[in-house]
């Protein structure tokens, strides 16, 4: 998703935003080819590339053309002059990615590693940013700042973590897990960080609902390119529609969640809690496993099928199980349709575009975000 400009802006500005945005998703143009597409004086367009290589956001890339007389030269947008880091904190892993301009993870550390509020491990956080910028080769004063993925619910400002069950660590501060991290660090819920790498990287998905199937289920609706958090930042918590009445107990309290039949546990608690080897054996056709994934299915139609209902929208689902939903897609979607009262083609459900590394980073393409309205 890239940050839109508007005719009240100052036309310096957006001359010179539009160009900058133009190179980033058109690597290699002229400056001729921009002021076609710009409709721009070919002054402003050279005057704005000399300063955006002033800036080393945008470097000569080449020439075009080949007919014999002067060759136009090429421009690009330099897409690791900023970079930003990701991270994922589960229960038991650590994801750390570095993102750059173009929203591309241009490298990613994971460990496992049990969470503890403690300093020791925040510790280990900071040593993994640091890892991560020494792997890249990237000097500080490129890092656009660390954003952290989490399981737990965030406060507008993105500084506290006011509900957080899974981990435990209600009350949690940015400043907290950023205490051996010497960039700017900010905490976002992890279905919406996942939903918000999905969107920004579709420009057409400007309306969708993004299904986390992790660990724990997760939801992130996002309205005209932006995530709608809800009066109580509590939105898309579909993890906690009751599917099942009195149904199996969920770590909320409550009986029949859909995160109890659709956490991707549910899957990779048969396989000793390796979710690759789970869909090993169900390619291999064994039989319980094929049972197991014929159960979950029901349920996820039963669920998304009620999302779309409800939104009306593009259902995109992600996660760990999203990684490999592709190959049964066309499944999902026959169970899906059977189910919807209007759309019974269930055209609306779509597989993530991020396979890997979805929430680490959606938590570092915030910086990104910020940085591109920026120029």
């Amino acid at each position: 998703m890239r940050t839109k400009y508007t005719a009240n802006m100052e036309i310096k500005k957006l001359n010179r935003s539009n160009i900058y945005l133009l190179l980033l998703e058109n690597q290699g143009l002229s400056r001729q080819e921009i002021v076609l597409k710009l409709g721009l004086s070919l002054p402003t367009v050279t005057q704005n590339i000399e300063e955006l290589i002033a800036e080393g956001l945008v470097a000569e890339s080449g020439f075009i053309g080949n007919t014999g007389g002067r060759r136009a030269r090429s421009y690009s947008a330099v897409l690791n002059a900023r970079v930003a880091i990701g991270l994922d904190v589960t229960k038991h892993h650590i994801t750390c990615a570095a993102v750059d301009l173009s929203g591309n993870i241009i490298e990613y550390i994971r460990i496992r590693q049990k969470f503890e509020r403690t300093d020791n491990y925040y510790k280990i956080l900071g040593s993994l940013v640091n890892d991560i910028i020494e792997k890249i080769k990237i000097p500080p004063s490129r890092v656009l700042g660390v954003g952290i993925g989490v399981p737990g619910l965030v406060t507008a400002d993105n500084n506290r973590i006011f509900y957080g069950e899974i981990l435990n660590f209600d009350g949690a501060t940015s400043a907290e897990f950023g205490r051996h991290i010497p960039y700017p660090v900010s905490l976002h819920n992890d279905a919406n960080a996942a939903g918000f790498a999905e969107i920004w990287s579709h420009d057409f998905l400007a309306n969708s609902f993004y299904l986390m199937l992790s660990n724990n289920i997760g939801g992130s609706v996002l309205i005209n390119g932006q995530i709608y958090s809800g009066e109580n930042l509590r939105s898309g918590e579909i993890g906690h529609l009751k599917i099942v009445p009195n149904g199996k107990q969920c770590y909320c309290g409550q009986k029949g969640c859909f995160d109890a039949y659709c956490a991707a546990t549910v899957l990779s608690n048969y396989t000793e809690g390796n979710l690759d080897k789970f869909f090993e054996k169900l390619r291999a056709k064994d039989p319980q496993t094929e049972k197991l994934w014929d159960e979950y299915l029901d349920f996820l139609a039963q669920a998304v099928s009620s999302i779309n209902t409800l939104f009306d929208s593009t259902v995109i689902l992600g996660g760990y199980v999203g990684e490999y939903i592709e190959e049964y897609l066309d499944d999902l979607k026959s169970r899906a349709a059977k189910l919807h009262p209007f759309d019974k083609g269930s055209a609306y459900l779509q597989a993530c575009k991020y396979k890997k590394q979805a929430i680490a980073a959606g938590a570092a393409l915030s910086y990104i975000d910020e940085f591109i309205a920026s120029v």
